[in-house]
C-alpha cells in the first residue's frame, strides 16, 4: 500500500472526540461538541450533580426546524459548532453566519434571536510574541467569519511561522495546541497578517470577521528579542509603591536621580555610562524610602548573516541580519544596587554573591520593606541562588541550589511565595528526583520536603494558600507504569494528605470546573484511544464515563498502533522506554531494516505518550522499515543521575542505550534487521544522526542529519551553555561532529535550510568543509528560502529522506 494513500485511509478513519467543557455560569452543568466522524458532530450536555449526561437538544427537531427557515442542515451536520446553552437544558442559543437563533427545547420552536451570545472568544494579540514551551493540551477553534479563505500559522518559540491548514470562508477548523501557544492567521491569498492569538487553558473560539485588517503587530523575522541569551525573559515589575511615598527614584542620563515631593531633583549617582548604563526600571520599597535600581554591561554583539538566494518578491539575492548569541560570548551583566532616597545616595553592597550572572530576577521587596530579594542564575548553571540585599546593605544567600553539574533552570525551575506567612515552595533535584520543598522565607531554613519518592514533579497545577494544599502533575507515580505517564494528585504543604485524583494506566491531561468542584480527566497511550471521565474533584472519585474513543475504524483500513517496548539500558539496570511501528502489510517471516526516528536533547523527553495516529512515522513504515523511538539516557524528567549523563557530553545521546534497547527487543523480534539500521533527526536530533555514524558506524548504517546543530560552539547560547557548561572548553569540540567527521563510516545526506535563524545554517556547511577535507562521500540537500526544521515540514526534503534510506537499507 503506498504511504500517500495509506496517511490518508488513517485521516479519513480516524475522529477523536475531545471533551472540551464549556461550564455552564452558576451551575454544575457543562456542555461539549462531540466528533463523530469529519465534519459530523453533535452536542453533549452533563449535569454533574445529577450524575446526568444526554444529548444538548433535539438534533433531528432542530435540524429540521433549520430546514423549515431555509437553512441546509443535518442532525449531525448542523451549519454552527457553538452553543450557548442555559442552565436547565430548556433553551439553546447559536449563530448561523450572522443570523443568531433561539431553539426552546421543549416545544422544538425556533425563532431569530437580537441578544447576546456567550461565545468564549479569544481577542487578538495586540503584539505578537513566541510561544511558550508549555505542555498543557488545549484547543482553539477558528472561525472564518470572512468571504475569502484563511491560513493558519503556529509561532513557534524562536518566532518562526509553520504553516498548519488552511480554512474556506464560513468554515471554522478546531487545533488542538498547547496553552501559550501563539497562533497567526492570514489572508490566504495576499498571505497579509489579520490577527494573532495565544492559546488558553480551556478551548476557546477565535473568531475571524470580515474587515479584520492586521489587527496584531506581528513579529519582525530579525527581532532581536528572540534571539537573547535567555529561553524566556521574564520582564520585571516595577514593585508597588503606597500612597504615602513622598521621593520618586528615576534614570536619566545612564544614572540615578530622586524627585522629592516638592520636584526637587538629585543625582544619586555618577557611574553610569553609555556602555554601563542604570536601567530606567526602579525598585520601591512599599513605604517608597529606598529604591533598587540595575546597573547593566549590555550583551556582546554577535550578528549572524544569511543571503536569501531565491527571495519571492525581487530576482536579486537578499542580505539579512540578526542578533545571535553563542557559547562563551558575553552577556548581559546586571548588577543591582541599593539607594536610600532619604540620605539620597547610593547604600554600599557586595556583589559577591552575584557577580558573574547568566541572568538575575527581580523577585521584589520582604512585606517588611527590610530587603529587596532577586533569583540568581550564576553563568554555567551550577548555582541558582536567592539573594536577599537589605537596606542596610547586608547582602546574603536565602535559598541555594547547587550541583557539580547543571541546574535545570530552564525546565525545573519553580518558586512560589506566601506574602502573609513569609514562606516559599522551592523545586529542587537536591534528593535525586524533582521535588518540592518549603522554606522560611525569612531565615532561609527547610521547613520539610513537600513531596518525595521514586518520582518527578512535572509541573504545579495550583496552590491553595488557604487550605496550604498543592495540585501538581507527577510523572512515575505509580509503580508499574510508564515513567513518563502524568498523573493529577494533590498535598498538604507538610507533606501529609497525598491523594491521587487520576488513575488509568495512561498519561493523562484534565479540565477543571470553574469551582473546582469537579474536573474531566482523559487519558490515553500510544495503544490506546482517549478515555474521558468526570471526576469529583475532591476525591478523584469516577462519577461518569464521558467517552470512550475506538480504534476499530483504524484496525479496518490496515493500520496498527504502536508498540510499547521496555528494555535495560547501557548500565544493564536502568529501564529505557521506547516504541515500535511496523508497516501494515508486516510479515514476520521477512526481515525489515529499521530506522530511529531521534532527538535527544536534554530538555525534555521525547517518545510519544500520549495517543496519536502517528501519521508519519507509519508513512515510513509503509516503504518497508521497522520506525522506532527512544528515549536514552540525557534525556529529561527521570532522575538527576539519569539526566546528568548529558553534562559536557551531547555527543552520547543516550546512543548506547538505544543500541542495548534495539538489541533487546531484536531477541524477540527476528524481523527486526539489526544489520540495517538507519537514524534521522533535525536540530539537535541532526547532531544526534550524524553522531551516532561518528561514534557507532559499527551498529547505525545510514544517517539523515536534518538542520543539525554539529558543533555546539555554533549554536545558541542559552540552550547549549545549559547542558554543555561554562567557560566553552574541551568538552565542546569533543561532542563535534566537524571536529570528528573524518570518522564517517556509512551513508550520510544533511539537509540545511537556507534560511534557518534557530541553528546558524553555517554549522552544516562546516561539516561539509571537514568532510571535503576528509575526503568522505555523503549527499547534501540545500533547501532555498526554507527555515528551521525544513526537513520533517517540507515533501521535497521527506521524499529526499525517504528515497535515501531505500536506496542505502533496502537497496532500491
Amino acid at each position: 500500500m503506498a504511504a500517500t494513500s495509506f496517511a490518508q485511509r488513517v485521516k479519513d478513519a480516524w475522529t477523536e472526540t475531545s471533551v472540551a467543557p464549556r461550564w455552564i455560569a452558576d451551575s454544575s452543568a457543562f456542555w461539549y461538541r462531540r466528533d463523530i466522524a469529519p465534519d459530523r458532530f453533535s452536542f453533549v450536555a452533563v449535569r454533574a450533580e445529577q450524575g446526568v449526561r444526554q444529548p444538548a437538544f433535539d438534533h433531528e427537531g432542530l435540524a429540521k426546524a433549520l430546514r423549515d427557515k431555509g437553512v441546509e442542515a443535518d442532525a449531525d451536520q448542523l451549519p454552527f459548532r457553538w452553543i450557548d446553552l442555559s442552565a436547565d437544558g430548556e433553551c439553546v442559543r447559536f449563530r448561523v453566519g450572522e443570523q443568531k437563533w433561539q431553539f426552546l427545547c421543549n416545544g422544538s420552536r425556533l425563532t431569530e434571536y437580537d441578544g447576546e451570545i456567550d461565545e468564549e472568544t479569544l481577542k487578538p494579540m495586540r503584539k505578537e510574541k513566541t510561544s511558550d514551551m508549555s505542555d498543557i493540551d488545549t484547543a482553539i477553534n477558528f472561525v472564518n467569519r470572512t468571504k475569502g479563505s484563511i491560513s493558519l500559522y503556529w509561532i513557534d518559540w524562536e518566532g518562526n511561522e509553520k504553516y498548519y491548514i488552511t480554512v474556506e470562508a464560513g468554515k471554522s477548523n478546531r487545533r488542538p495546541t498547547y496553552t501559550g501557544h501563539v497562533w497567526r492567521v492570514s489572508n490566504s491569498e495576499t498571505n497579509e497578517a489579520i490577527a494573532s492569538f495565544v492559546a488558553r487553558n480551556i478551548d476557546s473560539n477565535a473568531v475571524i470577521e470580515e474587515g479584520m485588517h492586521a489587527v496584531t503587530e506581528t513579529i519582525a523575522k530579525s527581532d532581536e528579542e528572540r534571539h537573547s541569551q535567555q529561553p524566556h525573559s521574564q520582564p520585571r515589575a516595577e514593585s508597588c509603591r503606597t500612597s504615602q511615598q513622598v521621593s520618586h527614584a528615576f534614570v536619566t542620563d545612564y544614572n540615578v536621580w530622586v524627585r522629592d515631593a516638592d520636584d526637587h531633583v538629585t543625582q544619586l549617582s555618577t557611574s553610569g555610562t553609555k556602555e554601563n548604563p542604570f536601567e530606567d526600571k526602579t525598585y520601591h520599597s512599599p513605604h517608597g524610602r529606598f529604591a533598587v535600581v540595575y546597573q547593566y554591561t549590555p550583551e556582546q554583539e554577535h550578528t549572524v548573516y544569511q543571503v536569501e538566494s531565491s527571495p519571492k518578491d525581487q530576482v536579486q539575492p537578499r542580505l539579512k541580519q540578526f542578533q545571535y548569541l553563542k557559547p562563551g560570548d558575553k552577556v548581559r551583566i546586571d548588577r543591582p544596587k541599593m539607594f536610600d532616597l532619604t540620605a539620597k545616595k547610593e547604600v554600599t553592597t557586595d556583589d559577591t554573591l552575584f557577580r558573574n550572572p547568566f541572568g538575575i530576577k527581580d523577585l521584589g521587596w520582604s512585606s517588611d520593606g527590610r530587603e529587596y530579594r532577586f533569583l540568581y542564575n550564576q553563568r554555567g548553571h551550577q548555582v541558582l541562588r536567592i539573594v536577599g540585599m537589605n537596606t542596610q546593605g547586608g547582602v546574603r544567600t536565602i535559598i541555594e541550589e547547587s550541583t557539580k553539574t547543571f541546574v535545570d533552570y530552564s525546565k525545573k525551575k519553580f518558586f512560589y511565595e506566601f506574602k502573609d506567612s513569609d514562606e516559599l515552595i522551592w523545586a529542587s533535584e537536591r534528593d535525586g528526583r524533582n521535588h518540592l520543598y518549603l522554606f522560611d522565607y525569612k531565615t532561609g531554613e527547610l521547613k520539610n520536603q513537600i513531596t518525595r519518592g521514586e518520582w518527578t514533579v512535572r509541573s504545579v497545577d495550583r496552590i491553595d494558600e488557604e487550605k496550604r494544599q498543592i495540585w501538581l502533575r507527577a510523572f512515575g507515580v505509580v509503580k508499574g507504569q510508564d515513567p513518563y505517564y502524568g498523573q493529577l494528585l494533590r498535598v498538604n504543604f507538610d507533606a501529609s494528605g497525598f491523594t491521587m485524583l487520576t488513575d488509568g494506566d495512561g498519561t493523562h491531561a484534565w479540565k477543571w470546573s470553574p469551582d473546582r468542584k469537579y474536573l474531566t480527566d482523559t487519558w490515553s497511550r500510544v495503544d490506546l484511544a482517549p478515555q474521558t471521565v468526570l471526576r469529583d474533584g475532591e476525591t478523584g472519585g469516577k462519577i461518569m464515563v464521558l467517552e470512550e474513543c475506538s480504534l476499530e475504524k483504524l484496525f479496518e483500513v490496515g493500520w496498527a498502533a504502536a508498540e510499547r517496548f521496555t528494555a535495560p539500558g547501557r548500565d544493564g539496570e536502568t529501564g529505557i522506554y521506547g516504541i515500535i511501528i511496523r508497516p501494515s502489510d508486516f510479515d514476520a517471516r521477512k526481515k525489515y531494516p529499521v530506522i530511529e526516528q531521534i532527538y535527544a536533547g536534554p530538555h525534555n523527553f521525547f517518545v510519544p505518550k500520549a495517543f496519536s495516529t502517528l501519521v508519519k512515522q507509519h508513512e515510513l513504515a509503509e516503504l518497508g522499515f521497522v520506525v522506532v523511538q527512544i528515549d536514552g539516557m540525557g534525556t529529561n524528567w527521570r532522575s538527576k543521575a539519569f539526566h546528568d549523563t548529558c553534562y559536557k557530553n551531547l555527543k552520547d545521546a543516550g546512543l548506547p542505550d538505544r543500541i542495548a534497547w534495539m538489541r533487546a527487543a531484536a531477541q524477540s523480534r527476528p524481523w527486526m534487521d539489526l544489520d540495517r539500521v538507519g537514524i534521522y533527526g533535525g536540530s539537535a536530533g541532526g547532531q544526534s544522526a550524524m553522531g551516532a555514524l561518528l561514534w557507532h558506524g559499527d551498529f547505525y548504517k545510514a544517517a539523515v542529519a536534518d538542520c543539525g546543530c554539529h558543533d555546539n560552539r555554533m549554536d545558541k547560547l542559552w540552550w547549549n551553555e545549559q547542558w554543555m557548561g561554562w567557560p566553552v572548553d574541551r568538552s565542546y569540540e569533543d561532542s563535534s561532529n566537524v571536529v570528528h567527521a573524518g570518522r564517517l563510516t556509512g551513508a550520510l545526506l544533511l539537509i540545511v535550510a537556507e534560511l534557518d535563524t534557530n541553528v546558524d545554517p553555517a554549522s552544516t556547511m562546516q561539516v561539509v568543509n571537514a568532510l571535503n577535507e576528509a575526503g568522505k562521500d555523503y549527499e547534501l540537500l540545500l533547501m532555498p528560502g526554507a527555515s528551521h526544521g525544513v526537513g520533517s515540514s517540507n515533501q521535497y526534503a521527506l521524499r529526499r529522506t525517504r528515497d535515501f534510506f531505500i536506496k542505502h537499507l533496502i537497496g532500491v
